[in-house]
């Protein structure tokens, strides 16, 4: 029996797909929360899809956040929450924009139809209580028109 034991949890690691990443969809409900000369904090709620064929829980998100290549913040979310196979889901997420990277820039990005936003991190997807590490990275350009109605 205590041969069988380590061969059947082999067999069930083995037999576990690794999650995929979640696939960036939108920006929703973004306001300015705490408007600073330093800092400024922002919420939004970030959109995203689970490819996987299996429910997940997300535990951990930890990124660094772009905008036209500048540094602008770290966002970091420590929470569990279960995410449903194949569905869409939104986070929650308020960080603290470092605006003395804003500012390099700030001419170009007002004179500017879009701007290029770039997320690096990882996050902690699970099942069953195991987790892992699945990096993520994103790229796109955003419509931006301080003018606009």
């Amino acid at each position: 029996m205590k041969y069988w034991l380590p061969l059947i949890l082999a067999t069930a690691l083995l037999a576990c797909k690794k999650p995929q990443g979640f696939e960036y969809r939108d920006t929703r409900n973004f306001k300015i929360d705490k408007l600073g000369f330093d800092k400024t904090t922002v919420y939004m709620e970030l959109v995203y899809f689970n490819p996987n064929n299996f429910g997940v829980n997300l535990k951990h998100v930890d990124c660094d956040v772009y905008v036209n290549q500048n540094y602008v913040g770290k966002y970091l979310l420590d929470t569990l929450m279960h995410i449903s196979r194949k569905s869409e889901f939104s986070i929650p997420s308020r960080m603290e924009v470092d605006m003395r990277n804003i500012y390099k820039n700030a001419l170009n990005t007002l004179l500017s139809n879009d701007v290029l936003v770039q997320v690096k991190g990882n996050t902690k997807v699970g099942k069953a209580g195991i987790f892992v590490n699945v990096p993520f990275s994103y790229e796109g350009r955003h419509k931006f028109n301080l003018f606009s109605n």
